[in-house]
């Protein structure tokens, strides 16, 4: 398995904006994606412009499909001016 951790840093005043886009995308990468396994959507009131995601897929092959999708490349597109920053990494599961 690949996972897919993502911290998007979201615009002030962007988030009601942002999360329906962000949460149609979840929804539709695990509907759509044969190798999207998990794609949880978190929040912190600590952090209140602040979205984390938890994204496990079969292999960073799944995952590359992933964002070749048209459904990412839109919500890309689509709230490109609402992230002030993102950032991403990957990992391998070696045991479970």
């Amino acid at each position: 398995m690949f996972a897919i951790c993502v911290t998007f840093r979201v615009a002030t005043g962007q988030m009601e904006a942002f999360m329906p886009l962000m949460l149609e995308n979840a929804a539709t990468s695990k509907e759509l994606e044969p190798g999207c396994h998990r794609f949880d959507v978190l929040t912190d009131a600590d952090k209140p412009d602040e979205v984390f995601l938890y994204e496990l897929y079969t292999d960073s092959a799944a995952f590359d499909a992933h964002c070749d999708s048209t459904h990412f490349k839109a919500f890309s597109v689509a709230t490109a001016n609402m992230v002030a920053g993102k950032d991403v990494t990957s990992w391998r599961i070696v045991a479970s």
